[in-house]
């Protein structure tokens, strides 16, 4: 999967490097014969299951400052469960960083299927609803505003943010893909959903 999202990097106009954060050899090697730059291996403390985003990105910034000498306006942290995000999805993203002078850009998706009011707590085995709005029977998922979600594909932040610990800033701004191409795998469902929307595109087929 990670050679779909370096090759978005590549067909991206925008970006400058395209560099892979690893403390495996195997993927670092896949990483590389795909295009991407694996210029350190991650350190093992930063490589655990409960790592989180924040330190691997300061880590990364970190090292390309000391060992390039190469320092950047914003970094965008690309999640490799996302392989149907394009290389326009990425420059979309820089773009509305510069138009709108933005803290962070980062990828979204609309919830289609969901209405808050619907949420729902069940204490002793009994529904209860946690909003009153519902009453006696179900609200359709199409009442009220439309709400959308992160797709965990792209998260395009100011640098000096990072290095202060905040992913996100005062001013956040959204760019929106499409469902089809909102997929995060992260289940083997996720995976067959991924594959058959991949054959799709490159079919050329229309997904409905």
């Amino acid at each position: 999967m990670i050679c779909y999202m370096i090759d978005a990097t590549l067909n991206s106009k925008l970006l400058t490097r395209c560099v892979v954060s690893t403390d495996d050899d195997e993927i670092a090697e896949i990483a590389r014969e795909a295009g991407a730059e694996v210029p350190f291996k991650r350190p093992a403390e930063l490589a655990q299951d409960d790592t989180r985003d924040m330190p691997v990105l300061q880590h990364a910034i970190n090292w390309i400052k000391d060992n390039d000498g190469q320092e950047f306006d914003a970094i965008m942290m690309i999640h490799p469960t996302s392989p149907l995000c394009l290389g326009e999805d990425i420059d979309a993203c820089i773009e509305k960083m510069i138009e709108t002078d933005a803290d962070s850009v980062m990828s979204m998706v609309e919830v289609t299927d969901f209405n808050i009011k619907k949420l729902k707590a069940i204490r002793d085995g009994q529904i209860e609803s946690l909003f009153a709005e519902e009453g006696r029977e179900p609200i359709p998922r199409t009442a009220g505003p439309k709400v959308y979600k992160r797709n965990a594909a792209l998260y395009l932040t100011k640098t000096p943010l990072i290095m202060s610990g905040d992913m996100i800033g005062e001013r956040s701004f959204a760019h929106i893909m499409p469902l089809e191409r909102s997929v995060d795998v992260n289940t083997t469902i996720d995976f067959d959903i991924a594959e058959l929307q991949l054959e799709k595109l490159k079919t050329k087929t229309p997904v409905s």
